[in-house]
């Protein structure tokens, strides 16, 4: 892709993006610390293979004035990866930064919630989700990517592949959410995918190549709640 960035600074960009990839780090992750990159690379004029503490304390300090600590951090992290890995340097400003310490608690949901939610729900699809992400204490893309081989019905548990940390592991699964996880599949059929993309229809639902759009999960679970009165900062976390 051409950016009409200098060639050395491409190369070198090109490189970070394989070697976060081979790290195993998630796409959104890589997006992140790319885009630090990408930021320090216009802000320094594309000749960020030797900055000193003192260009990158100015950098960050401004930096901090129009973005939030967590873009800060990523842009950090980003940066120190570009050092270590790309240019095999040692990180010029080691205890640049230190993010305040904060500790902020989610709103909770109760189960009499939860089944408004749910009940209020029109799409079948949604109304589904929720009620499995509920009951089963996913994070929203640990459920977006369940599929049918993950449910061991005889063991009634569920394996969620590639959670936090990239680790597997397994939760319990309730007999009222396989039943429930069987009645919708008898709907859609797809043989692999138990949340399926909606884009092509009921009918086309078994051809769906990816599952359902984060996005359109959480504008549906907020128009719920607009439409229920529930006035909590109630989010599915990503």
């Amino acid at each position: 892709m051409n950016h009409d960035w200098p060639a050395d600074f491409e190369s070198h960009y090109q490189t970070h993006l394989q070697r976060l990839r081979l790290a195993g780090f998630r796409p959104k992750t890589i997006e992140a610390y790319s885009q630090g990159v990408r930021r320090a690379g216009l802000y320094f004029q594309y000749q960020i293979n030797a900055l000193t503490e003192a260009q990158l304390t100015q950098y960050f300090s401004k930096l901090l004035s129009t973005h939030s600590w967590s873009t800060l951090k990523h842009d950090l992290y980003g940066l120190k990866f570009y050092y270590d890995k790309v240019l095999h340097q040692d990180w010029p400003a080691p205890n640049l930064v230190k993010a305040p310490h904060s500790q902020r608690l989610p709103d909770i949901v109760t189960v009499e919630q939860m089944q408004q939610i749910i009940a209020n729900t029109k799409v079948l699809s949604y109304r589904v989700f929720f009620y499995v992400l509920y009951s089963l204490g996913l994070r929203l893309g640990e459920g977006l990517r369940l599929q049918v081989a993950d449910i061991d019905a005889d063991r009634l548990r569920v394996q969620i592949r590639d959670a936090k940390g990239n680790r597997d592991r397994f939760v319990p699964l309730p007999v009222s959410t396989l039943t429930v996880l069987r009645q919708f599949w008898m709907v859609h059929r797809h043989p692999h995918l138990l949340f399926p993309n909606r884009a092509g229809g009921l009918k086309k639902a078994h051809l769906a190549p990816t599952h359902l759009d984060d996005g359109g999960v959480q504008r549906a679970l907020r128009a719920v709640c607009v439409d229920i009165g529930l006035k909590k900062e109630f989010h599915p976390i990503a």
